[in-house]
């Protein structure tokens, strides 16, 4: 039986800013404190899934360049017991890094793309691990991925079919961009994905549907359509939105759910880095252990409430043991104005 995962995409190096506040355009700002650490969604979720279990299978794919920045992220890895035998170098670009300005529950990025822009079909096609999940992030920031393909559209698309028939299961996160832009790279590869992770914004993008109202509040009654509107244009097993306020998922076969967030005191956030990626991470476990598809939302919010604990995108990762725990009396969100229980199911 196949077991494990590969995290495939961007890697990054993160040098975390924490700033003291947000200063308009030439304006001044302090920065109390900085934090180098790996980024990127392969990084940031495979550190917290291995944080949350030792023994799992893990495999790193993507490309770094032939520079210190990439040894780092190298040792970084291979510190973590995770393969390596995926990740390619090239002295032809940098190292792929972001400066991340974090403060007041904010998060700027000043991202240079570097070696990640090289990644391609070729560079991961040739995977053969007996892994069960292929993970793939971020489409939109790896440009030659999301390079145009005569027959599948980019080049994303081509690997992500090659791969499923080779009997992996994928699943796949984006970026937020523009919409024209995301609707063209994206909607060709909802076929070949099996476990479509994504926030609101990314899928109002798809829909071209807004999922929030004038005064910023989740349109928590347009959420089934959206999930209909994903199976529809091709997932394949699972399709689950995220957002502040919690998330929602289903099933080809029509089950819906809604689980509220894990609540958070602002004083205790530190920074919202990876607090994404860690939700990804935490439904992708349970989803991969089997686990009901209600207590895989739950656990996603679980890792991310960890998640906010530190700056950097993977520090404040817990082993399972320590969320199961914390699972068992944790307090959650209060849901939409207007919603009950028995809107969640």
């Amino acid at each position: 039986m196949k077991k494990g995962i590969v995290g495939a995409g961007n890697w990054v190096q993160d040098k975390v800013k924490t700033i003291d506040r947000w200063p308009g355009e030439g304006n001044l700002c302090n920065i109390l404190k900085e934090e180098v650490s790996t980024g990127g969604g392969p990084a940031n979720v495979l550190f917290d899934l291995r944080a949350a279990d030792a023994a799992l299978p893990l495999y790193a794919a993507g490309k770094l360049g032939d520079d210190a920045v990439g040894d780092y992220i190298l040792a970084e890895i291979e510190k973590r017991n995770i393969d390596t035998a995926y990740m390619c170098r090239t002295a032809q670009a940098p190292t792929s890094f972001t400066d991340v300005m974090s403060g007041e529950g904010k998060r700027t990025f000043f991202h240079c793309r570097g070696a990640n822009a090289q990644l391609s079909f070729e560079d991961l096609c040739d995977i053969n691990v007996p892994a069960k999940y292929f993970y793939l992030a971020y489409l939109l920031l790896l440009d030659t991925l999301d390079s145009e393909d005569p027959q599948y559209g980019t080049q994303a698309v081509r690997l992500l079919d090659h791969l499923s028939k080779k009997g992996y299961e994928t699943v796949v996160d984006f970026v937020s961009e523009a919409p024209e832009k995301f609707r063209a790279k994206v909607l060709p590869a909802l076929p070949y994905i099996d476990h479509l992770i994504v926030n609101e914004v990314e899928t109002a993008s798809c829909w071209n549907e807004t999922l929030r109202d004038a005064d910023g509040n989740i349109l928590w009654k347009k959420l089934p359509e959206a999930v209909k509107f994903l199976f529809a244009r091709g997932v394949r097993k699972t399709v689950v939105i995220h957002f502040p306020e919690g998330a929602c998922a289903g099933t080809p076969e029509g089950r819906y759910i809604y689980v509220p967030s894990v609540y958070a005191d602002k004083k205790d956030i530190v920074g919202t880095n990876g607090a994404g990626d860690a939700f990804c991470a935490g439904v992708m476990y349970a989803l991969h252990e089997n686990w009901d598809l209600q207590d895989a939302l739950k656990l996603g919010g679980v890792f991310s409430s960890f998640n906010l604990k530190s700056a950097t995108a993977s520090g404040g990762a817990v082993d399972l043991q320590t969320m199961l725990d914390f699972m068992k009396n944790a307090r959650f969100s209060a849901l939409p104005q207007g919603m009950t229980p028995a809107d969640c199911q």
